[in-house]
């Protein structure tokens, strides 16, 4: 019988020690090892990138012959942990083994790399969960070890995962800070007593994490976030009443920015959890605004996971709601609906789907007629120019490179409040010229959203990957240029 999609890979142990996959491993030969693991596994593309977090179409690409050729770490790491290779395996490829075990080393001189930039006590970006079933189940004489995967889609399956973290030794630093405080460590003795939360402080530090975001200081926000994610889960079990539901509302928007953060740096899994934390707090703080600015990021974890559909879905679905049920169409009301329409448009805009992008875009710019002006309300940045920038984006999403140029050109930057949304526009706009073919361009704009937000540029795994896809088709010069570039900001290209 055909297996299905949602089935899991089930890889003999033997596999691994085949000469094929050992040659394949050592050249980081990715296409080969999905060609091995379809023959000797039965696996489908569709399984495979199921398993390892890619889209089947990516997945296809790296089988052909000569196709593309995966290299960074981060993608080398999820395709490791979706394969469960063992540590053997991994070493091989490159990889530090998930627990040190002399007897696991390969026989080659492999190079075991480990991340310079992150803690060793978690590595947070593995949002694919899995549960071992039977591990002594034999096939064809040969062991295998059955694994079912999952997308992270609550606290149950992750808290499972960091149930062995200790909460001695040193403290947790950057994306795994995050991982404990969605996870709820450290959570240590009574909740505090009503007199000793500072709802004040609470709303100050809530406001500093959304401004620090938005100006691309995204450094401030990973070092600060995490702890006050772990204050206000505290504050919310000392207080009841309205003073309960202000803090909600807190609580969602700091979740907000933290899954925003995470979405940037392509940590999915736990942008899920706290996109989900998001909502489940909007919910609890039964504001009709909080909640569709929720909404949002939900909307946009679901676009990062490639759910176009549902994406668009969603944004359509709460913009109508919270539109029928508003009773006073305020500025805050009209720039969350307007966010939340331009959401989904892009999400449309990414599954190809131009009439609903179009539509969803004419009714946010209806929205920003009504709000009069551009402002940043409930942290959204919305209004009329915040649509032009979204036209420029959809148009790029949808293959328009003259167009998206084209609506750029309309922009006049000096009325864009926001770092973010500048630096956005100018990595849009640099995107369009590389399609366009006019690499010197886009290099400049480039080199200026660099000046304007250098972590945008510099830590970002999307705009590294884009400065490869300008390396890759830019005449030598250019080259040169970029390549001097990337050492002056530490990107490794």
């Amino acid at each position: 019988m055909p297996q299905r999609a949602s089935d899991p890979i089930v890889i003999p142990d033997a596999l691994w020690q085949r000469p094929q996959m050992t040659e394949a491993l050592r050249a980081r030969s990715i296409g080969v090892v999905f060609r091995l693991v379809r023959q000797y596994a039965g696996a489908s593309q569709t399984q495979i990138g199921i398993a390892c977090g890619m889209s089947q179409g990516t997945v296809s690409v790296c089988m052909k012959q000569g196709g593309r050729q995966v290299q960074t770490l981060d993608v080398l790491e999820r395709i490791a942990d979706g394969l469960d290779m063992p540590d053997a395996a991994r070493m091989t490829l490159g990889l530090a083994p998930r627990t040190f075990d002399p007897s696991a080393a390969p026989t080659t001189n492999a190079t075991v790399i480990t991340r310079r930039d992150e803690p060793a006590v978690l590595d947070a970006s593995r949002f694919l969960d899995s549960l071992d079933v039977n591990p002594d189940v034999q096939q064809e004489g040969q062991p295998v070890r059955r694994r079912t995967f999952h997308k992270i889609a609550g606290a149950g399956v992750f808290n499972a995962i960091l149930a062995d973290i200790p909460l001695g030794g040193a403290p947790l630093e950057g994306v795994d800070a995050f991982a404990a405080a969605l996870a709820g460590y450290p959570d240590i003795g009574s909740p505090p007593s009503r007199n000793t939360v500072d709802l004040t402080r609470l709303s100050n530090a809530v406001a500093a994490a959304k401004r620090n975001y938005q100006d691309c200081r995204y450094s401030v926000v990973i070092d600060s976030l995490p702890r006050l994610l772990v204050d206000l889960r505290t504050a919310c079990k000392a207080h009841e009443g309205d003073a309960r539901l202000t803090i909600e509302a807190l609580s969602a928007e700091a979740h907000h920015v933290a899954a925003s953060i995470l979405l940037k740096l392509d940590h999915e899994g736990l942008a899920w959890l706290a996109a989900d934390r998001s909502m489940q707090a909007a919910r609890h703080s039964q504001d009709l605004t909080i909640i569709g600015s929720s909404a949002r990021i939900v909307t946009h974890a679901l676009m990062h996971g490639g759910h176009h559909g549902a994406a668009t879905q969603t944004a359509s679905t709460f913009a109508e709601r919270i539109h029928r049920d508003a009773d006073d169409k305020t500025p805050a009301f009209l720039s969350v609906y307007g966010a939340l329409l331009l959401r989904g448009a892009v999400a449309a805009g990414q599954r190809t789907d131009r009439d609903t992008a179009a539509t969803l875009l004419d009714e946010a710019e209806d929205a920003g007629r009504q709000l009069g002006g551009d402002f940043n309300h409930r942290w959204t940045a919305f209004g009329p120019t915040n649509v032009q920038l979204h036209r420029v984006n959809i148009a790029l999403q949808l293959g328009d490179a003259g167009a998206a140029i084209h609506q750029a050109r309309r922009i006049n930057l000096d009325r864009i409040p926001l770092t973010e949304r500048k630096a956005t526009l100018l990595i849009d706009t640099s995107r369009a010229l590389t399609q366009w073919g006019k690499h010197d361009k886009a290099y400049d704009m480039l080199r200026f959203a660099h000046g304007l937000a250098p972590e945008e540029i510099s830590q970002r795994p999307s705009s590294r990957r884009m400065m490869r896809e300008l390396m890759t088709s830019a005449p030598p010069s250019t080259k040169r240029d970029l390549r001097e570039f990337a050492v002056q900001i530490g990107v490794r290209l």
